[in-house]
């Protein structure tokens, strides 16, 4: 980093930060303006390439929000496979690889849960079903026309 990126630095514009220890460098930014700049950024703002600017006038160029497409059927690639790995021994189902709206996983999932008879949830992209269903979900994905496949095991 360069010193004298801000106007009200501490530190003379030819001096670097590390030439000061790392506890010592911490104090001499102002903490607060740099915080909220970098560490609490909404991760849904997709602010590409730039982390911080000099420039006031400076406005982020946000990525195209593009809303996503459904892919169709035939198309997505999923994989159905078993998961117990942080949750308490309770063994899961998962389905991850669906490309689409959430809305349409919301279907897809309450579709599988009822086929199923269970409970489960959707997030980013992945149907959690409680249970051990891998073999009655693969067989609802293809009979819905899903390119599917077991993996892990």
């Amino acid at each position: 980093m360069r010193a004298g990126f801000r106007r009200n630095s501490v530190l003379p514009a030819n001096t670097s930060l590390s030439a000061y220890p790392p506890w010592r460098a911490i104090l001499l930014f102002d903490i607060c303006h740099l915080l909220s700049d970098i560490c609490f950024m909404d991760k849904k703002k997709n602010r590409e390439g730039v982390v911080y600017s000099t420039n006031p006038d400076f406005q982020y160029q946000q990525s195209g929000d593009d809303p996503r497409q459904t892919l169709p059927p035939g198309q997505q690639q999923l994989r159905v496979l078993l998961d117990k790995k942080a949750r308490a021994g309770k063994q899961v189902t998962l389905v991850t690889g669906f490309a689409g709206t959430d809305q349409d996983l919301q279907e897809l999932t309450k579709k599988l849960k009822t086929k199923c008879g269970v409970g489960g949830s959707a997030k980013e992209g992945e149907i959690l079903l409680q249970g051990d269903f891998r073999d009655k979900v693969l067989q609802v994905l293809v009979a819905e026309g899903y390119k599917a496949r077991k993996a892990g095991g």
